[in-house]
């Protein structure tokens, strides 16, 4: 039996050792207080915490917080957005491989199961799993015990999982989408995160959060009228506390933002949500291949984020030659961090 490789990755910490001094997310709403109340109670255990809500309410948030108050806080906090990788790819990604286990894998390669050792691994958007990978996860789960693609090897791994979705597992389950044991294992502490637009007492906390953040962050001195922090908490805020992190930087970095603010957060005189509904033009053809260049831009920008630009190593990773590897970074208007507009 092999043994596990020490693996030290530099981590980024949030400090939330106390809750009250992270971001004004567990304060206000009582659903908020209560998920704050779980996060004390179960931090100090490895229960696998299952976290629920809609896209944008601040599941990362939750997820960092659990892992800062647990005794954990020192190890790693490795994050997987099952989302964004290619699913032919994932595997390797979450378990590792060796050096020829398959075409490109030069050598050998820890998986991000290995790098959360003695930490924390959190698997978001875990409902886009696809079935084969969800039956290779619970056998990790059962046992923290697993092999890296074309290893014999047994690795044992220390790492506590957290996992968050937007998806209705029950109704994936009943579909045959998801596995109803998986489930169960994951599901041992569910924290469902009501959206933004059922707790509004908490936006104006929020804003002010927002607002010190961006105004330190840009060297600005912006202050929000009290007739604009009414407005928006009038808000649905569909895409919840992203949503309004996007909006309230906008109102720091432009200057006539607030006059403009119908038009920062697609809002009408009335103050109703304008709701468009597109006539669609596209054959069914065309739509699928639209999604199809959507997702392929998504996993090349993951990808090469996660090597840090190395053109040659994401050619590898994704199994296309070098020079289709730059097409297709010309073609989704790709650019590296040294060349972004800040």
């Amino acid at each position: 039996m092999s043994r596990l490789e020490s693996v030290e990755l530099p981590v980024a910490h949030h400090d939330v050792n106390r809750l009250s001094g992270h971001i004004p997310l567990f304060s206000g709403h009582p659903r908020m207080r209560e998920i704050r109340s779980i996060i004390e109670s179960v931090a100090d255990t490895d229960a696998t915490v299952l976290i629920r809500g809609e896209s944008g309410v601040g599941k990362d948030l939750i997820a960092r917080a659990v892992h800062a108050e647990s005794p954990r806080r020192a190890g790693p906090f490795v994050k997987v957005n099952c989302a964004a990788i290619p699913q032919g790819l994932l595997e390797a990604e979450l378990f590792g491989h060796e050096k020829g286990a398959f075409t490109g894998a030069h050598r050998r390669k820890p998986g991000q199961f290995e790098y959360a050792n003695k930490g924390t691994i959190y698997l978001d958007e875990i409902g886009e799993l696809l079935l084969p990978l969800q039956a290779k996860l619970l056998h990790v789960l059962q046992d923290f015990r697993f092999s890296r693609l074309g290893g014999h090897g047994v690795l044992n791994v220390d790492a506590r999982v957290i996992a968050a979705t937007n998806r209705d597992l029950e109704a994936a389950m009943k579909r045959g989408e998801f596995r109803e044991d998986l489930y169960y294992r994951l599901n041992v502490v569910e924290i469902r995160v009501p959206p933004l637009r059922e707790r509004r007492d908490d936006i104006p906390t929020l804003a002010a959060w927002f607002l010190e953040k961006f105004n330190t962050q840009y060297s600005r001195r912006k202050q929000l009228r009290p007739e604009t922090l009414a407005r928006l908490r009038e808000c649905q805020w569909f895409g919840n506390v992203r949503e309004l992190e996007n909006v309230i930087r906008r109102l720091v970095l432009l200057s006539d933002s607030e006059q403009n603010l119908d038009a920062l957060i697609g809002r009408n005189r009335t103050g109703s949500v304008d709701v468009v509904h597109p006539t669609i033009t596209e054959s069914l053809r065309e739509i699928a291949r639209r999604g199809a260049r959507e997702a392929e831009r998504r996993a090349l920008a993951e990808v090469l984020e996660r090597v840090k630009w190395n053109r040659a190593e994401a050619s590898r990773i994704l199994k296309v030659s070098y020079k289709t590897l730059l097409n297709k970074i010309y073609e989704c208007g790709l650019q590296p961090p040294s060349l972004r507009y800040p």
